[in-house]
């Protein structure tokens, strides 16, 4: 059941822990809460400052990766994590539309990825199925 699992709701529910369990919604501005970061000095005397968003947005790219990798499979697994996928977009959906401290560019690209990962898994899914069928026929 776990592959099943979409792995980019990991980082849409990290927000929502953000934006809701930290109180920031209805009470403080979230963007500055995103903003938080640790600075590190780089041989060349520039600062590199990654933030909470930077890392947000860092865990939603991998997490996108692996759902890539996954789509590449054909099982009725991967069918309920297709599904599951787009639940998880039109719940992000709804929330960057609806939900006070959702409207942030951090959220705005969570929300991409989201929306990247239900394209590409149906397109890489029906690619590999004919890919599949068109071996299984004895064709090529």
């Amino acid at each position: 059941m776990l592959r099943a699992f979409p792995m980019l709701l990991i980082v849409v529910i990290l927000y929502n822990f953000i934006a809701f369990g930290g109180g920031v919604a209805g009470h403080h501005d979230i963007a500055g809460v995103l903003a938080h970061g640790v600075s590190i000095p780089m041989f060349s005397k520039d600062i590199w400052t990654i933030t909470l968003g930077d890392g947000l947005m860092l865990l939603g790219l991998a997490m996108l990766f692996v759902e890539t990798v996954r789509a590449t499979r054909n099982s009725s697994r991967e069918l309920l994590n297709h599904g599951l996928s787009m639940l998880t977009f039109v719940i992000a959906l709804v929330e960057f539309i609806t939900l006070k401290g959702f409207s942030t560019s951090v959220f705005f690209f969570i929300l991409a990825m989201t929306l990247f990962d239900v394209v590409a898994g149906y397109t890489i899914s029906t690619v590999a199925a004919k890919h599949d069928l068109s071996l299984s026929d004895g064709h090529h």
